[in-house]
């Protein structure tokens, strides 16, 4: 997940055309590696043996930087499309898809706040007894205070300072490189990492073990789509695509080494028995306490980066809906310090609502990620089908000599390009469903029951604009939604659904 973000939101405020092809490629890194690489050995060996893990890693890698590129095409093709990632959803599917992205990002955001501390905390707990797995409370109500107190900070208009940004980056790829090198150098045992290769032991087929990987892939390369954003202060367009290969593949080996290396040292099933910080207990494993505590200084001054950042863009997608229209108005006002204050109001109280939630229903930090990994999906499906209907339709083709018009709307598109676009947009979206096809049912229900809070005020706002609520295909998409939510409000209330 991602910890340095942030520096998306600085963006508008830089000049054109001013950054360089490696000034991207650290900014992809910096805002795509973040605390979920320290739980991937755990995570990953919860359901998958190694080499389950290296096709599921060759599939997230087709996958995601498809959907990178989605993202970028799109920027490319509609530059006029800057309310954030639910944006070319709405321009391709209407506004009330456009919505339930949106929603399902700020959503996913906010639940990824409370899997953060949960790590944090978790992490502080094995050497703070106050804040162990005997005392929940304790790590809630110290939860509660961090996001609240950061509430406070950025409704003044203080921004995450450039400083802060550099000490969590170091922070995270100084421990990750150590955790490497000593693995492979001292740790590593080929005997150990090849025995039960295919993960026999587990009892799961080697196609159930690909599936249960997948939504942990994804979770690590969140906000690896930020890269389009920088497409208008690259020095070159090319630029832009060279940034997103090359800091696509940089995270892509940090990810893969991580956890092919734990392998090497540990079983399976004693990956899959380690606490959430699990990078911190292989290396422990190899070179004593010392490591397992450089390891965790690292983990919370990144986890800590990351709180702050993202607490402060998950309000980005609420402000982004109502200045377009789709939720009242006042949730995007901006105060004197420059802060939107009620959206971050709004964020930090459901922030508090989950945390309330989850705690009291013991949900482990390994449930809040694939939930908040469901929640994001939205946005990748929907985007992904968007480019692949603008490739078809064959929107913005150049075709002087024909007498066809130009889509002013953006750039002309050559045919060449058009089908490279179709087919990454059809990767991308196939890609995406079979995230939702791999995931646990509990979590899919989950999710679409978390939409259902959001059609209030989208019903209310459309009501008071006096605009038809639904067309006729969005009322399918509506039933659809209610059908899912009755089924997993029924599975919660008998016990047959839980986090």
């Amino acid at each position: 997940m991602t910890s340095t973000t942030s520096s998306l939101a600085n963006a508008e405020s830089s000049r054109n055309h001013t950054v360089t092809l490696w000034t991207l490629v650290a900014l992809i890194i910096g805002s795509t590696v973040g605390s979920g690489i320290f739980s991937l050995p755990q995570n990953i060996a919860s359901v998958a043996g190694p080499g389950a893990m290296l096709i599921g890693w060759l599939i997230a890698g087709v996958g995601m930087l498809s959907v990178a590129f989605v993202f970028q095409y799109l920027a490319h093709r509609k530059p006029h499309l800057d309310s954030g990632v639910y944006s070319y959803a709405r321009a391709g599917l209407g506004d009330f898809i456009g919505f339930t992205a949106g929603w399902g990002y700020w959503i996913g955001s906010v639940i990824a706040q409370v899997g953060y501390a949960t790590l944090f905390f978790n992490t502080v707990g094995h050497y703070v007894p106050l804040f162990d797995a005997d005392h929940r409370w304790a790590s809630a109500i110290a939860v509660s205070v961090m996001s609240w107190a950061i509430f406070a900070v950025l409704a003044r208009g203080i921004k995450q300072a450039a400083v802060m940004n550099m000490v969590t980056s170091i922070a995270k790829i100084v421990p990750i490189l150590a955790f490497m090198v000593f693995i492979a150098f001292l740790g590593f045992s080929w005997d150990k990492f090849t025995f039960d290769f295919w993960g026999e032991d587990s009892g799961s087929t080697v196609f159930e073990q690909i599936q249960g990987i997948m939504l942990y892939t994804v979770w690590v390369f969140i906000g690896v789509e930020g890269a389009s954003v920088y497409s208008k202060q690259a020095r070159s367009r090319n630029d832009v695509g060279r940034a997103t290969v090359i800091g696509f593949f940089s995270v892509l080996a940090l990810l893969v080494s991580v956890s092919t290396l734990s392998f090497g040292v540990l079983s399976q099933a004693e990956l899959a028995a380690l606490p959430d910080n699990s990078m911190a207990s292989v290396l422990e494993a190899v070179v004593g306490p010392w490591g397992a505590a450089f390891i965790s200084i690292g983990l919370c001054l990144s986890v800590l980066g990351a709180y702050v950042s993202w607490q402060m863009l998950c309000a980005e997608p609420i402000v982004m809906m109502a200045i377009d229209g789709l939720l009242p108005r006042k949730i995007g006002t901006i105060n004197v310090a420059g802060a939107p204050w009620v959206a971050q109001l709004i964020s930090t109280s459901v922030i508090q609502v989950f945390i309330i939630v989850f705690f009291l229903n013991e949900t482990s930090y390994n449930a809040m990620v694939q939930l908040a990994t469901i929640m994001y999906l939205l946005p990748y499906i929907f985007t992904s089908l968007y480019l692949l209907l603008l490739g078809i339709r064959g929107k913005g083709l150049s075709h002087p000599h024909a007498g066809v018009k130009f889509d002013l709307s953006g750039p002309e598109i050559s045919k060449r390009e058009n089908r490279r676009h179709i087919v990454i947009g059809a990767i991308a979206f196939v890609y995406s469903l079979w995230l939702i096809y791999a995931a646990d049912l509990v979590y899919v229900l989950l999710g679409v029951l978390a939409v259902i809070p959001g059609l209030i005020p989208y019903v209310g706002t459309r009501l008071y604009k006096k605009e038809r609520v639904f067309n006729a295909f969005e009322w399918c998409v509506v039933a659809i939604v209610f059908i899912g939510a009755i089924a997993a409000i029924w599975g919660l209330s008998t016990g047959s659904l839980a986090l």
